[in-house]
């Protein structure tokens, strides 16, 4: 049987984020995706307006269903919940299908350029910490990392270097305090003076190791955000760790993967609400068996 991934995540019809991210993500590198969803939406939430219909009273009898058919997961994705009661419906799920060798990516849906989401009220937050503190895996951008430790955004970001890398280390040893196993920090951007060029680093801590994995850019990727990018990236690290391959080798792959796919995007001019053009970039994820 081939590796199966329970998706707890909402679906979008149009931003091309969250379920409608993961499927093909997954696909692409032969994993099976299966959705719990945690609310339906018309579109993702940055757009001017949207209809969302919260999922969390189906959760449970969706679990039900899947504990009598005897269905089992290697992983356990989390991303955008919409309420923070849907903290203990995740939860809940972790208890009845957690076995040895099952693995849970928390993506912690917060926030984003150093301000919470509109739908990140102060509950999720205080909910989505202690999810965190049950999870193998976090992959928060620097604003959702600040927002899970108390870290002031504005403090960190402005720092550049090694001070910077000092701060991000920082943040992950208190996200290791609070119970995480391996936390990645995505998606920062700077730029290597000495070299004149642009680029952007995901950080891991991997058994007490800090690694920044950086991918060269050019300065067209610092012109916008894309709605998306960061959970086509917690989807190719789950497929990775699936798969069983090295996370710093995912991380790589996963980044040249949304670069490409936002210099495209920038290129049509794809508004960033739209998401990214990543569709033809799917072959490079299949990578080696």
């Amino acid at each position: 049987m081939g590796k199966r991934i329970a998706a707890i995540n909402d679906l979008s019809g149009f931003g091309k984020c969250s379920l409608t991210a993961t499927i093909p993500v997954l696909a692409a590198m032969g994993v099976q995706a299966c959705p719990l969803p945690t609310a339906i939406l018309s579109n993702q939430t940055g757009y001017d307006s949207y209809y969302m219909d919260d999922y969390t009273s189906h959760m449970e009898s969706i679990m039900d269903e899947w504990e009598k058919q005897g269905f089992t997961f290697d992983g356990i994705y989390t991303g955008f919940l919409s309420h923070s009661d849907q903290v203990e419906k995740v939860l809940l799920f972790q208890k009845r299908f957690s076995r040895d060798g099952v693995w849970t990516l928390v993506d912690p849906v917060l926030g984003d350029d150093g301000k919470p989401y509109k739908t990140a009220d102060a509950e999720l937050i205080r909910k989505m910490r202690e999810l965190a503190a049950h999870a193998d895996v976090v992959t928060p951008n620097l604003t959702e990392a600040c927002i899970l430790t108390g870290m002031d955004y504005e403090e960190v970001r402005n720092r550049k270097g090694e001070a910077l890398s000092e701060q991000i280390e920082a943040i992950m040893d208190r996200l290791i305090q609070m119970g995480v196993r391996v936390p990645i920090i995505t998606g920062i951007r700077n730029r290597d003076d000495e070299r004149g060029l642009s680029y952007f680093c995901n950080c891991i801590k991997e058994n007490g190791v800090y690694t920044e994995v950086r991918t060269d850019v050019s300065d067209s990727f610092f012109h916008g955000s894309y709605s998306g990018t960061g959970d086509l990236f917690a989807s190719v690290i789950c497929g990775g760790m699936a798969l069983g391959r090295d996370l710093k080798d995912v991380i790589a792959m996963a980044a040249e993967f949304i670069r490409d796919a936002v210099a495209v995007s920038w290129q049509n001019g794809t508004d960033r609400n739209d998401g990214v053009e990543f569709e033809p970039f799917l072959f490079q994820l299949r990578g080696k068996e």
